[in-house]
């Protein structure tokens, strides 16, 4: 599991995003919606790095991908 000082962010694959909204349930300060209600980073130490995990993890349709410095090679 990756510590908070690590480098990390979220790929998002527009092509499956469904716009559940999951992502700004559990890391609000990090995701929104945009004019296409797909999901979008707007400050990605916005919510700490487990509250972005359990949004990535929450994605019904595995749309998102953390990417930290311990795993830039594989998923999350």
């Amino acid at each position: 599991m990756p510590d908070e000082t690590a480098r990390w962010s979220v790929e998002i694959d527009r092509d499956v995003c469904m716009g559940s909204g999951m992502c700004i349930v559990y890391a609000p300060g990090t995701f929104e919606h945009d004019d296409e209600t797909k999901a979008v980073m707007i400050d990605p130490p916005g919510d700490p790095l487990d509250a972005v995990r359990t949004a990535v993890q929450a994605c019904p349709t595995g749309a998102l991908r953390l990417v930290t410095d311990e795993n830039d090679a594989g998923g999350a």
